[in-house]
């Protein structure tokens, strides 16, 4: 391991150490890894060769929205190739909560969050996006296996 030494002023250190109590970090060091990858996963998923992802994509629809519902499994449907899985939970009388589970390239991904989140009575949508690379954990290995799968490695 690598050791960085920083200097910030004392109200931003009071606020990241108050940060990393709510948190329950163990140290500064974890919780700026933690900040660091984020932000290196953030600016790796932005460019156009940002490879391939795994993502939840989470939103909040109005049900009573005309055909919003239909619309949106059309599209799931659609996509078939990056939708993993979705979760569907009735929240009240007129609202849902959906979670897809996605995977395939960064740029599908966004685009297919971006149509989701476009829909007309969809609301609080939000994609979190995890690159990953083909392996199965071990150098050198081959990256597909017997049992009829590829692994997906999250990059550091």
């Amino acid at each position: 391991m690598e050791r960085i030494t920083m200097a910030i002023d004392e109200p931003l250190a009071r606020e990241f150490d108050a940060l990393i109590a709510r948190r329950g970090y163990g140290s500064r060091s974890e919780a700026m890894r933690d900040l660091l990858r984020r932000e290196l996963e953030a600016d790796r998923a932005s460019g156009e060769a940002a490879g391939h992802c795994v993502a939840s994509l989470s939103y909040v629809y109005n049900h009573h929205v005309r055909d919003l519902a239909e619309r949106l499994t059309g599209a799931q449907h659609e996509h078939h190739d990056l939708v993993v899985s979705t979760m569907h939970v009735h929240l009240d009388h007129d609202h849902c909560l959906e979670v897809e589970i996605l995977k395939g390239h960064t740029a599908d991904v966004r685009r297919f969050a971006d149509r989701i989140t476009a829909e007309r009575g969809v609301r609080h949508a939000a994609l979190n996006l995890v690159g990953v690379q083909p392996g199965d954990g071990h150098a050198g290995a081959d990256t597909h296996h017997h049992h009829g799968h590829q692994h997906l490695i999250p990059r550091a």
